[in-house]
Order: structure tokens, then sequence, then C-alpha cells
């Protein structure tokens, strides 16, 4: 071997020699050597978009699922790690309109280098399972599922609220929507309501949440509470206000009726007025002679759809100068228009008990409306000055002013009144969910094309499954001015399939989400053409270890959950759950540095383009821009993005450092789940410490090459050495298996450390011991730092002992390596540390206290004889003076 590290020589004839033997190829039902069945385990991360390079974060990510692959195999488990691509989306629009190139050429050429980049990484990949969620073979799957789940009425059409952009023609998401205004052309927002198809996630909503609850033990308890605070399970009473509106033609509106759920029930004599979302039918009804109300709609029109914002944003509201009749008392209720009432939540009206309701409590501030306490906590006096946290409590409040309800608690005034509103016929109990229907329309060219044909005559008709997959056009070029399909006249014509007659495509495309929700499955299943997935599927799945970020924890995994539920029902699949254990890698921090200009817009500034200057104790005081030398200001830690242009180029770092520097960093700089900040000084650190590696194993060379069996009886510093190293061994397996790979490094040092203060002979005896630990070393060293390890495993010999690494067998702790003739016990004298001892390791009590009573430090400290002495052991001996 050749006595420099030399990491792009190091990686390239390890890589080649994997790619020679196919070494991450995975087959169902691998055997071991004695012919059985060897374990599954199936390790995953979640797939990346093309967006062009990969960022620290991806090589955190793929690198925990990477080292989690490589101890597995060689603790004799048929790992699989696959990969794919989550390539339609937005992003490839928005990059098509900039360069001027279809967004299928820029998907593709992104994918390559992406792809190169993983490669360079030395990542375990089962590159023959790759899927591409922009290929027609895997969307064909897509467009299946949705024409069976609208056979069995999981998937419907109906209208939905939007926010529509007036300027560049198209639909936006809610995170699109910034202060009203589309993010790329800054017109005001519109709220419109268009046909969509919606998927019933709602019909498997207490499922989703009874699994959440019971049986995700392996996934984090904040994700699980993540989970089931999305879904949102609400047990409360559903009932109308009736009223005599009726409209133009002399009918009841609503028949009637103005519904409104509410969990607290207890509170109903406390109703003073009722709100309902701008675009319930009262509204419109009451704007149609009312230009002032009109305009306030038209205004909350504009604004966001979004709860999150909802819940933050400035509550407005305008009387409708309609009534309602509230159900108990009889009396006439107000109703009025609330920018913060969502129509597609419940039914798109609430009741205003503004005593008891923060939110309704501002509102009745704000436009002087009556405020009437119905609920009292002992001890506790009620003001309308200010809101106070008792003013919601329903543990200790008692009704007042409610009349046949007064002094019943929360539980029993809700079953009173539920049993009074459904005596009238006009409520009853009922469970709702803040979890809404899931939208799968998207008004964009670059998805799935949802497989529906428009017929004049036969109305909405769905793609015969032999015409699947409905292939989309890779040619078109986003100009900004709506979906390109619509002009597409190739893919937009097309014969009716049921009566012949001229008809059209559906344009809409799929939710991206979908293409997420079972590309894990697929993987399974490469190459299936006459199937989704097959039974290859059974032996993978359920998935043993999910890798990801925390920013999926709810979206992204709930519709994977649900989608998983329907293929289970369709008979598809076998298991309930697809993710057993999950892991959200915690998030890639660096520095940031920028200048603002007098209109307050900030310039952000690379770390690698500003130098700092520091103080005595080594903190940063000023930041200069190298280019010019001006200053740049300091703006502290935060997730590394191309916003904050803070990123760091794994390239860049793999070709000065070489790949398995950089995986040893990001697996030693934090414990997996936590955040990593990044540091130039600690990446050094850790190419220091794999050329110490080599150089070790350089000079150990000729002492390993010739290492023999260990002999029996060693010398005391032989068994020194055994007994540290299998020490460190038995913890780094340990954390090895809680996933705790930072410690995992520790110990490698350590070993290192160990190994190279061992001062041994030139005996067969010491080649011996030092040609064992360092073949442990290397093999718990070899899944963070693949690359050298390979390569010293080779050079050393001690592949022809023990075969490839990739498949050696795991370093099992030695128990008499862990045995020793002397113990060391730490001495106490009142408690407080005073000394230590050597004792036989089968000392009896009289020789442990004979020992600790002789030790000199210890004398100082006690006169005479001592009124006891305790011994814990192993341990310690602690002296009471």
């Amino acid at each position: 071997m050749q006595e420099k590290y030399i990491p792009g020589e190091v990686e390239q004839a390890a890589q080649g020699h994997w790619q020679a033997i196919d070494a991450y190829k995975s087959i169902e039902h691998a055997k071991d050597r004695n012919g059985r069945d060897k374990p599954k385990f199936y390790a995953c991360s979640m797939l990346p978009y093309p967006s062009g390079k990969l960022h620290m974060g991806h090589v955190r990510n793929y690198t925990i699922n990477d080292v989690m692959y490589r101890y597995l195999r060689m603790n004799g488990y048929n790992v699989l790690m696959p990969m794919g691509w989550d390539a339609f989306g937005m992003p490839a629009e928005n990059a098509a309109m900039a360069n001027g190139v279809p967004p299928a050429q820029w998907t593709y050429s992104n994918i390559e280098y992406m792809k190169k980049q993983m490669q360079a990484m030395g990542l375990a990949i089962d590159w023959s399972r790759e899927m591409t969620a922009c290929k027609p073979d895997y969307y064909k799957w897509n467009q299946w599922m949705f024409l069976k789940m609208l056979e069995k009425g999981i998937i419907y059409k109906k209208t939905g609220t939007v926010n529509w952009d007036p300027v560049d023609q198209t639909v936006l998401a809610n995170e699109q929507v910034i202060d009203g205004r589309g993010w790329r052309s800054g017109a005001l927002i519109e709220k419109r309501e268009i046909p969509m198809y919606y998927a019933r996630i709602t019909d498997y909503a207490e499922e989703l949440l009874d699994y959440v609850d019971n049986k995700l033990p392996g996934w984090p308890e904040r994700v699980r509470i993540m989970q089931s605070n999305w879904i949102g399970k609400s047990t409360g009473v559903r009932f109308a206000f009736p009223h005599e509106i009726r409209d133009n033609s002399g009918a009841l509106i609503n028949d009637g009726k103005l519904w409104v759920f509410t969990t607290r029930a207890d509170t109903i004599m406390g109703v003073t007025f009722c709100a309902v979302a701008p675009e319930h039918a009262l509204a419109a009804h009451a704007a149609q002679d009312n230009p002032e109300l009109a305009a306030f709609i038209a205004e909350c029109k504009k604004g966001s759809v979004i709860e999150a914002d909802m819940a933050t944003m400035e509550k407005k509201g305008m009387p409708t100068g309609l009534f309602v009749t509230h159900p108990l008392t009889g009396d006439r209720v107000e109703v009025w228009v609330g920018n913060y009432v969502l129509i597609t939540y419940g039914d798109g009206a609430v009741m205003g008990v503004p005593a008891h309701d923060e939110r309704d409590f501002a509102f009745a501030l704000k436009y002087k409306l009556p405020i009437r306490q119905v609920v009292a906590v002992e001890g506790k006096e009620y003001s309308t000055e200010a809101w106070q946290e008792w003013y919601a409590d329903k543990e200790n409040g008692r009704c007042i002013n409610s009349g046949k309800y007064d002094g019943l608690g929360y539980q029993q005034a809700v079953d009173a009144v539920a049993a009074d509103l459904e005596a009238r016929g006009i409520g009853e109990k009922k469970v709702t969910y803040r979890l809404r229907d899931w939208g799968i329309s998207r008004q964009r060219y670059w998805g799935t094309p949802i497989p529906i044909i428009h017929c004049a005559s036969c109305g909405d008709v769905p793609v015969p499954e032999k015409d699947l997959p409905v292939v989309l056009p890779e040619d078109c070029v986003p100009d900004g001015s709506g979906n390109p399909l619509n002009k597409h006249e190739k893919f937009l014509h097309v014969d009716c399939p049921k009566c012949g007659q001229a008809a059209r495509r559906e344009t809409d495309t799929m939710d991206t989400f979908v293409d997420s929700s079972w590309y894990y499955m697929r993987y399974c299943s490469p190459g299936s053409d006459a199937a989704m997935v097959d039974s290859r599927n059974d032996y993978w799945m359920p998935m043993d270890q999910y890798i990801g970020g925390i920013e999926h924890a709810v979206l992204h995994l709930l519709y994977a959950r649900f989608w998983t539920k329907v293929m289970r029902d369709f008979g598809l699949v076998r298991f309930d759950e697809p993710f057993v254990n999950l892991l959200t890698q915690g998030m890639v921090l660096n520095e940031t540095y920028y200048r603002e200009d007098a209109a307050g817009k900030k310039t952000w500034f690379n770390p690698a383009d500003v130098e700092l200057s520091h103080d005595d104790k080594g903190r940063p005081v000023s930041a200069v821009l190298r280019s010019d030398g001006q200053p740049v200001r300091i703006g502290g830690t935060e997730k590394m993005s191309k916003s904050k242009n803070n990123g760091i180029d794994p390239q860049a770092q793999i070709d000065q450092y070489g790949a398995d520097t950089a995986r040893l960093f990001t697996m030693f700089a934090s414990p997996p789940e936590q955040t990593l900040e990044w540091s130039g000084a600690g990446v050094e650190g850790a190419n220091r410490f794999l050329r110490r590696v080599w150089a070790y194993g350089y000079a150990q060379s000729q002492r390993i090459g010739a290492a023999g069996e260990l002999p029996a009886g060693l010398p005391e510093a032989h068994k020194t050495l055994r007994r540290e190293i299998h020490k460190i061994l038995q913890q780094a397996d340990h954390d090895f298996k809680r996933i705790q790979y930072n410690t995992v490094v520790s110990a490698c040092m350590k070993m290192l450390n160990t190994l190279e203060a061992a001062k041994l002979d030139d005996s067969p005896a010491s080649a011996a011991v030092i040609g064992e630990s360092f073949s442990i070393f290397l093999r718990v060293l070899y899944p963070v730092a693949p690359h050298i390890t390979h390569v010293l495993w080779q050079a050393l010999g001690y592949a022809a002992r023990f075969g490839d690494i990739l498949d050696a067998p795991w370093p099992q702790v030695d128990p008499a390596a862990l045995e020793q003739a002397e113990i060391e016990l730490m001495v106490q004298v009142n408690g407080k540390l005073r000394g230590s001892v050597k004792v036989a390791k089968e000392a009896d009590k009289a020789a442990i206290e004979a020992a600790a009573l002789a030790n000199e430090n210890v004398k100082k400290f006690v006169e005479g004889t001592p009124k006891k002495v305790i011994i814990v052991p192993g341990k310690l001996v602690n002296i009471v003076a």
C-alpha cells in the first residue's frame, strides 16, 4: 500500500470494486452461508426533488441511511436501500420559464448530475430499482389508482376554493401567496370556486388517528402529536339556527337552517351573534342589495385560505342585516360576515360566544357586540375589560344565566343541551375532524395527467384502463400564461371513449403528494408492467426504517398512510401502516452574512466569501466581504438555504477532502435527530483523523500482515489493549443499534487513540493482538467511512481471511477480553472523592477496606477508626469518618 492517504484514489478504487461486483443489488429471500433466509430490513430515505445539486441536508440524510445499511448487512441482514426522484412539481415549471426550456429537459439533466453526486458519496443504493415520478411507467399507476378510487367513490369531484392569480392565470398554493399577492406576478390574489377532484381521506380519519395513538411506537413522539393535531378529532354538537330568510325565488335558503358545530354546547345560552364565511349563501344573499357588504366580501375573497393565517390575521366583520333564531331561547341572533370563517371548514358558519371564546371576545369588543357570561368559576370575577384564560375553563366552570342548565358542569351541560336540540329535531352530538378531504387537482402542466375526458354528450368520462398511461407531452415550455396543456392540440383533443364524438382531455394534473404517497412500494416491484406492486412488495414492506426531515411530518406521511390503507382495502397490500420506524433527522445550519440597502432589502453572502475577525476569546466580532473588503453584517446561524446563500456545496467538499471526510463529519458533529452546525474546522478535523487511520495502517502493515491467531497466556499489556478495544466495541455496537452515530465515531477515535498509545513489542503475540484490534476498528469505522476502510481491509490482508468487508462478520465482544485481574475503585470520604485504589478482582470486604484506608491521600481526611465503610461492589468505597 502507498504511504500517503489520497482520498480521490482510495474512493475511485473502492467504488470501482463495488460497481464491478454489483455490490448493492438486492434480491428477495437472500440466503446466508448456511442456506437460510436472511432477515430482511428495508431502510429508505425520503426521495429528493431533482433541483440541480445535492445539499448538505441530502448528504446527512443519505449517510444516516447508508451507515444503517452497512451495519445491518454485516450483521447478516438482507438490506434494501433504494433511491428515486420526486420529479414532478412547480420548481421545474419556474426553471422552465426562467431558462426557456421544457421542464422535462431541466429535470432529466438535474437527475443525471445528482445521481453522479450520490455515487461519488459511495452510497449503497440499488440503482436497479430507481424510479422517476415523471416517467410514464411510474405515473401510469397514479392514473390507474385514480380510476379505481373514482370507481369506489373515494375520489370525487366538487367545487373548491382556490387562490387564483389573475395575471399568471393559474392557481397558487398557499405558500405562494405572500401578503395577499402572487409570489411571482405580485398581483392581488382572488379566491375562486373551480371544479376539482378530491380524495376522501376523511373516511379514514378515525383509523388514521387510532393507529397514530396505538400502532406507531417506532415514530417520534412529536411527529405522532403533529399527526393527531392535524387530524384534529373534536366531539361536539352540530345544530341549526332556524330562519325565514328566502332567496329571490321565495325558497328558504339552506332549508331555513344555519348549521354550526361547537365543542362548547355548554355556552349556547351565551350566543350573541353568528358569523358566516364570505362565500356562504346567506352572505351572498345579503350582499345583493348592500354594495358596502359586497365590497367587503370581495375584499375577504382576496385573503388567504390557510387556517394558520386565519388564526393570526386581523379579524374583520360586517353585519348582514339578517337574523336567525336561537334554537332554545327563540331570541333573534344577528348574522355577520367574518373574514376568519372558512367555507371549507364545517358548515362555513360559527356561533359567537364572546364571553367564553377569545377570538369572539376580541371581535365583540371591536364591533361593540353584547358579551353575555354563561359560565362561572368559583372565586373568579368576570370582567369585559380584558380577556382572561379562565373565561374558557371548561374543567372548573359551572353554567350560570342559562336557565334550566344553571349549575351544570361542562359535560353535563353538553349532554343536556344536545338532548334538547335533538328533541327539537335541529341538533345532535357529532364527531368532526379538522382534517379536510385531499384536493388532488392542480391547474399546472408538470404533473401526472388526470385520466378524464370531457364529452359534451357523455359528461366526464374516465379513460379506459387499456389506454393508460395518458402520456404527458414533454415538449411544453410554460410562459406564465396558464397551463400550456390547454394550447397543446395533440394532447387536448381526443375522441370520447363512450360515444366516439370529439371531446377534450382534462388538463389539470395531480398533486405531487400523489407521487410521493407510494413510491417506496414501487422500489419493491421494479419493472412490474402488469401491476402497481407485485409479490416482491409483500417481502419488503412494511418499511423497517424511514428517514427524512421533520418538515414532512404531517402531509407527506399522512397521505402515504392514507394511500396505503386504500391499497390495502383494494387488496393490493397486506399491511395497515407503511413505516414501522421513523427517524426525522435535524437540519444542517450555517452562519449567515448580509448587507442591507436603504430600502431594507438584504443581500446575502456565502460564508466562503466572508472573512471574520475574532476577539481574544475566539468569538466573531466583525466580518468583511473578501472581494471588496467592505463590512457585512453577521446574521447568526440558520438552516442552510438558497435564500440565505449559506449553503455548502457537497461536491466541493468531496473534491477537496473526499467523500469519507464529508460522511464522517456529518455523522460526528451531532446526533442524527438534532440540528448540525456546519464547521470548516470540524471538516478539517475529520480529514486529519482519516489521515491518522491511514498512517497507522501503513505503519503497522508488516506486523498485521504477519499476524496469526491469538496465543494463550497473553502478557498484561496485550490484555490491556484487548480489554480497551472490546470495551469500546461493546459501546459502539450499542450506539449503532440506537442510531447514535455521533458516538460511534467517538468510539472509533477512542479505538485509534488506544492503538496508537499501545506500547507492544515485536513478538508474534503483539502482531496477533494488533491484527485483531485493527480489524475490529476497521469494521466499526466502515459503515461511516466505507472507502478508506475497504482499501485498508484489502491491503492489510483481512479480505483473504474474512472476505470482502461488505459482508465481513460484525466483530463480537469477547467476554474473556473484558475480564481483568485488578479493578479500580474510587474512594470517597464523607461523600467527597479523595482517591482511588486497585485491588484484586476477587478481593473481599476486609482487603478492600484495608487498601482504601492505606491510601496516602485518604489518610489525610480520616482520623482514627472510621464510623462506617460502605463498599459498592466494582465501583467505589465510601468512608464515613
